[in-house]
């Protein structure tokens, strides 16, 4: 029996090539249609003399699921070769990471570095993220075949020629060629080479520097796609390389250099290549550039100017604003002889940036604190908005050729990013905080891509700020009521000409509601000899409505000589301020909202007394925000805030006090809990799961109630709630029995408050330990009622089987996918016993686990017995 059976295996082998030894290379891309259905690319190359050829391939999506990519082309090429592609579309079941796998079997016969290749299943895999967060997301796309011819001992040079359609970056390595279920093959080698073979991480140019053997070799190209600094997926391209030993020699292309252009440049140059055999040469293109929505590239041969060891060729194309991205174009260009004896090639690459065009010099209105920013809108339709740049003083900075945005050595800083394209006004006011007379500020314009690409920045423009107009120092609540009151202080202007403007004056004061004086607008005014008389108090103000915002216009009101000193177009605003309170669990976060030309340098917290009735001093920052802690949820609680601050105005300090308007707030708990922090282990004999889980601080287990748990049987599936119940902080521990179903499986954690705020979910607990579907090795089918059947050990947890016993001759004699087995020892399809001796048994396993279901193969003997101690047994 021992010999019998490699006997069986040996003939299963030996006719598998006749029908599979086909594969050479290939990759899988995607395109993504919405926001989780991708149409899938599968290119394959296989062998033409092989009787194996597939109208359908198998997908393994990563999500558990399999369905079937049918063939949509064949194209028959040089040298054995046909280029298969296959498409299908899939709807992903939401946001994930998926590893996607199409295997075939097999490889072709004779690969060099893959041991037995002909046995080896050929298999290809791409991983895709899919999350909402950082948008669309496709696979780039490869534009050079995955087939390749080398000379020994001569340089080798190939480029995959990737292109990203969502402009992500993208990065090159070797890796190992896989075989069933995309895993690396064992004892996978790399080729030889002289000196050394490696891919260039950034141009994707793989070196082999020179191989040393002829034949077939296949490679691996992981091809990494990057958005942002973070990995959002790969394709693992498998190619083959034929070497040959040829005394022709490889073309050259004369090296070009890499470009930069502005949107709308036409870009043209020649690609010029020689023989030094003298071989007629086939120039091609690819790449980027051909393939881009818009205008796309063009190269054409020079008829003219191409000979026997010599061709040119020339690149055009028309750039527009839709090309600019932060990602460089690549064109590859090949140089391919017509040898008699083996055709070699060579490659160049040209890398193209497109870069944006500026946008137009802004124009500035100067206030005596403040700077209005305006610009046109950018004429290109795929800008998404604009970043604005200040510094103090002309920076004198003209970019060159290919800088975008504005460096920060140029001493520019970033002061805001605006996401409308149509949003070209900017007002700056410092944030708030005022700008300082006696400063010139410029500033630069940028517009921003959609890949977040920046243009190149606009002109600079300067402007000193506006002084001899009124400027605001106080705008205080002296009163809080219906008709309060609220008392205004402004600087006079301290360079007025008094020869035109000799006095009477007359101050009009402006209140508008709302922040930025966007609202309604009440008109005051004040007459006055003295121009330095420079108080108001507004005594018709419901303080209890807030913020307010006012305005100081200066006239010469004199008779017959009434005119206009300061514009109210650049006129500044100050606003009341109020403290903006957001409740909390026993606390109130309380933010100091102001629209004010001077700088607040601390403020002084004043919490309302029930039992006195006045506002006492619970607090000091000299930050914008305070918290009030050790309150009571759901308890009323009124603040106003006394600021301090300064303003500096044509050389002179001026220092104020401002009290805000009063408001008033509960704390409610809105702060979940914190996240248990989850374990467990299984108990396989038992049929349950212990979760324990704790908190990572004592403090933590303040006001919680209870926990909900959940569980996903699978890696990939989403986690659904399976127990939500109330409890002591301290009870923290669950036994999840599963009498009737796997083990295996993911579970997350969360604490509940007593106001039904939940904590994060906890990191997931994966639990994948119980698999022992244990056979016995002899049973007695005699009906003695003891060891009648043939059963497993346990057969918990396995989804199914695929169980084959075979005589000593070979032959099947029972078959079940029953977990259990029971076979009672006769001869399937019969009601005959089998005789006493030994059997040999195939036993395939299906079990749930993390990724799916996954199978596992037992083999073995059994010993039939009779029951008589006489029995005989024959291997």
């Amino acid at each position: 029996m021992k010999r019998l059976i490699p006997l069986i295996i040996l003939c299963i082998f030996v006719t598998e090539p006749v029908s599979a030894t086909h594969n050479r290379a290939g990759e899988i891309t995607l395109s993504q249609l919405d926001d989780y259905t991708y149409e899938i690319l599968i290119t394959t190359f296989t062998y033409t003399l092989s009787q194996a050829d597939r109208s359908s391939l198998e997908v393994q999506w990563g999500d558990n699921t399999v369905s079937s990519a049918p063939r949509t082309s064949i194209t028959r090429l040089p040298n054995f070769y046909q280029k298969n592609t296959y498409i299908a579309q899939h709807t992903f079941p939401g946001p994930g990471t998926y590893k996607i796998v199409v295997q075939d079997p097999n490889r072709n016969l004779g690969v060099k570095n893959i041991p037995n290749s002909v046995n080896v299943v050929f298999s290809i895999t791409t991983t895709i993220s899919i999350n909402p967060a950082i948008g669309k997301n496709s696979t780039p796309v490869l534009l050079n075949p995955p087939i390749d011819r080398a000379a020994l001992d001569q340089m080798f040079v190939h480029n995959p020629a990737a292109y990203d359609p969502d402009g992500d970056s993208i990065s090159y390595k070797l890796t190992v060629c896989t075989e069933e279920d995309g895993r690396p093959i064992e004892n996978y080698v790399l080729p030889t080479a002289s000196d050394t073979l490696f891919i260039d991480a950034v141009t994707g140019d793989l070196y082999w520097i020179r191989p040393t053997e002829i034949g077939i070799y296949n490679i691996a190209i992981d091809i990494e796609e990057w958005r942002d600094g973070v990995k959002i997926g790969n394709i693992v391209r498998d190619m083959q390389i034929e070497v040959y030993e040829t005394d022709n020699n490889t073309p050259e292309i004369t090296r070009m250099p890499d470009l930069c252009v502005e949107a709308g440049e036409y870009v043209a140059f020649r690609v010029i290549a020689n023989d030094v055999n003298d071989d007629s040469l086939m120039l091609s293109s690819s790449g980027g550039p051909f393939v881009v929505d818009g205008e796309q590239a063009v190269f054409e041969v020079d008829a003219e100017n191409s000979y026997a060891g010599h061709s040119e060729g020339v690149f055009t194309w028309q750039t527009d604003c839709s090309h600019v991205r932060q990602q460089n174009y690549t064109a590859v260009f090949k140089a391919e002889d017509n040898n008699p004896e083996t055709q070699l090639v060579d490659i160049k690459n040209v890398n193209i940036r497109v870069i944006g065009s500026p946008p137009d010099t802004p124009q500035l209105i100067a206030a005596s604190n403040s700077v209005t920013v305006t610009w046109k809108p950018d004429p290109c339709p795929y800008v998404t908005g604009y970043r604005v740049y200040r510094r103090e003083g002309p920076s004198g900075f003209t970019p060159d050729s290919c800088v975008t945005g504005v460096p920060a050595y140029t001493g520019y800083e970033t002061i805001a990013i605006l996401d409308d394209p149509n949003d070209t006004i900017y007002f700056d006011d410092n944030n708030g905080s005022g700008l300082n007379q006696g400063a010139e500020y410029c500033y630069m314009i940028v517009s921003i891509y959609p890949d977040g690409a920046l243009s190149i920045p606009s002109g600079e423009a300067c402007t000193p700020l506006i002084a001899g107009v009124p400027a605001m120092l106080q705008v205080s609540v002296t009163n809080d009521s219906p008709s309060g009151d609220i008392e205004l202080k402004w600087a006079q202007p301290l360079d007025l000409d008094t020869i035109p403007a000799n006095g009477p004056y007359e101050y009009i004061i402006t209140r508008n509601s709302g922040l930025f004086g966007q609202d309604q607008e009440l008109v005051f005014s004040k007459q006055t000899a003295d121009i330095s008389d420079t108080i108001f108090t507004d005594t018709d103000a419901n303080t209890e409505l807030f913020p307010y915002s006012y305005r100081i216009i200066l006239y010469n009101n004199e008779e017959g000589n009434r005119f206009m000193i300061s514009d109210p177009d650049i006129q500044e605003r100050a606003s009341s301020f109020y403290p903006d309170l957001t409740g909390g669990d026993n606390q109130i976060s309380i933010r100091m909202v102001k629209n004010v030309p001077w700088i607040n340098y601390d403020y002084t917290i004043y919490r309302h007394n029930e039992t006195t009735g006045v506002f006492d001093s619970i607090g000091y920052t000299t930050d914008p925000v305070y918290v009030d802690r050790g309150l009571k949820n759901n308890e009323e609680y009124c603040y106003r805030v006394k600021s301090t601050g300064w303003r500096s105005i044509e050389g002179r300090l001026y220092e104020n006090v401002n009290y805000s308007h009063v408001n008033c707030t509960q704390p409610v708990d809105t702060m979940p809990p914190c996240t248990p922090i989850l374990s467990g282990q299984s108990f396989c004999d038992a049929f349950y799961n212990l979760l324990t889980w704790r908190l990572p601080a004592d403090s933590c287990m303040e006001d919680i109630v209870g926990y909900k748990l959940y569980y996903s049987p699978t890696e990939a599936g989403t986690p659904l709630l399976i127990e939500d119940y109330e409890s002591e902080p301290t009870d923290t521990s669950y036994i999840d029995l599963k009498t009737e179903e796997t083990l295996t499986g993911c579970y997350y954690i969360s604490a509940v408050d007593s106001f039904a705020n939940e904590s994060a979910l906890s990191a997931r607990l994966c639990l994948d330990e119980c698999s022992n579907y244990v056979l016995p090795n002899v049973f007695s089918p005699n009906n003695d009622r003891t060891n009648d059947l043939f059963v497993p050990l346990r057969t918990a947890y396995v989804e199914k089987v695929d169980f084959q016993v075979f005589n000593r001759w070979g032959l099947l004699i029972f078959q079940t996918d029953d977990p259990d087995l029971n076979w009672d020892g006769k001869i399937m399809g019969t009601d005959k016993v089998v005789s006493p001796g030994v059997y040999y048994y195939i036993c395939e396993v299906f079990e749930p686990r993390l990724g799916g279901i996954e199978s596992y193969t037992l083999t073995g003997f059994i010993y039939v017995f009779s029951g008589n101690e006489n029995d005989v047994f024959i291997e």
